[in-house]
């Protein structure tokens, strides 16, 4: 009985994971191209061919962080039943990622700091941020908050002033402590949760 050969990755698949494990552990500017080049075991003109810049790859590589965390998120979203509840789902999403080994806060706001303005670059690190924000004003909204953009503005500050901290500090507990801020927070806009 014969077995199935392995899959072979794409080009771009090979591409990417070398990208995604080199920028998030390293950073976009510490990172050459050479380097993903090598890990990737990709010819230069095969990236130039498939994304045609350093930019183009780095957007991709966000992009596909953006997807990730979107489907993340809204599973966790999803779990919970009420709109605050879905809302501190999110933060206890983040502490469970800050818990993972290798963690180094948030890859769009590493990068969204460096990036150009008016970039592809800068447009997916925004476009993420503003992916997490809809979701909290959505939340916000349906809790019936006389504020719902201005409670989802302050909880997005909380959100990531943690992954920024966590990042920093190394630690788990810093988002839980977001979470802990985060609940305060809806009970002095809400009243403390019941039940």
């Amino acid at each position: 009985m014969k077995t199935a050969a392995p899959t072979k990755l794409s080009v771009r698949q090979r591409l990417l994971d070398a990208a995604e494990a080199l920028f998030y552990a390293e950073g976009i500017h510490a990172v050459g191209i050479d380097r993903v080049l090598a890990q990737s075991g990709v010819a230069k003109a095969s990236l130039y061919a498939t994304f045609g810049s350093k930019d183009a790859l780095v957007a991709a590589y966000l992009e596909r962080r953006h997807q990730v965390r979107q489907a993340r998120l809204a599973g966790a979203i999803e779990q919970a039943d009420t709109p605050r509840a879905r809302i501190l789902a999110m933060f206890d999403d983040l502490a469970r990622s800050a818990a993972r080994p290798g963690f180094r806060g948030c890859p769009f706001a590493r990068v969204g700091v460096e990036a150009e303005p008016g970039s592809a670059v800068r447009a997916v690190c925004d476009d993420a941020r503003g992916w997490v924000y809809a979701q909290l004003r959505a939340q916000a909204a349906l809790t019936g908050a006389p504020a719902p953009e201005q409670l989802a503005r302050q909880l997005l500050i909380i959100y990531d002033g943690a992954a920024v901290s966590a990042s920093l500090d190394g630690a788990a507990q810093t988002a839980a402590a977001a979470r802990q801020m985060a609940a305060l927070l809806l009970d002095n806009a809400l009243g403390p949760a019941t039940g």
